[in-house]
């Protein structure tokens, strides 16, 4: 039980790093006053504190999604950067084809549920994929990000429910993981 509640307490402190430090960011690039960055970014953790707080994000069981349903990240994540950087169709474009084929996977079967988690998972990889050449210079960067987005898809099955932008959240910030890990070693 303490395993399940550390895991989870890492996965929100994850998420809130990421949110925090992106929208402080975003503040800093239009706001150029140190003490405006900091009034912003303690009313960011304020409004993420009582967020947390007082609305009911989460289950109580401790649920983790499957490896065979998540290796589907990565994978959505490589065909929308091949789609987006070497066939040159666009990040939206790319997006909108890998989305709209994953969406097709559980007519396949429709008794199985198995095919019925794939187009989340394919399609959290694929806000993987949209990234831009500068952001991610190699394929297997690409792989890289998309297995840390499928290792935060697969912690956070009962956390953050009913939030908009879970997905996306969760690509970003497999990406954000890459970036700095690549940014270390480089």
């Amino acid at each position: 039980m303490r395993k399940h509640k550390a895991i989870r307490f890492l996965m929100v402190a994850t998420f809130v790093f990421v949110l925090v430090t992106f929208l402080t960011m975003i503040v800093k690039t239009h706001y150029q006053t140190n003490t405006l960055i900091i009034i912003a970014g303690f009313l960011i953790l304020l409004t993420l504190f009582l967020g947390y707080r007082y609305l009911d994000l989460h289950h109580e069981d401790y649920a983790y999604e499957r490896i065979i349903v998540v290796i589907w990240v990565p994978i959505g994540a490589v065909l929308c950067y091949l789609l987006n950087i070497n066939a040159g169709l666009g990040s939206v474009l790319s997006m909108g084809i890998v989305g709209a084929l994953a969406s097709f996977t559980p007519q396949l079967n429709k008794k199985s549920n198995y095919l019925k988690q794939i187009p989340a998972c394919i399609y959290c990889g694929a806000f993987v994929g949209m990234s831009s050449i500068e952001t991610s210079p190699s394929i297997g960067f690409v792989i890289a990000a998309g297995t840390l987005a499928g290792l935060f898809f697969m912690i956070s099955k009962n956390l953050f429910l009913g939030v908009g932008g879970k997905l996306g959240t969760m690509a970003f910030a497999g990406v954000i993981t890459a970036s700095f890990i690549y940014w270390v070693i480089v």
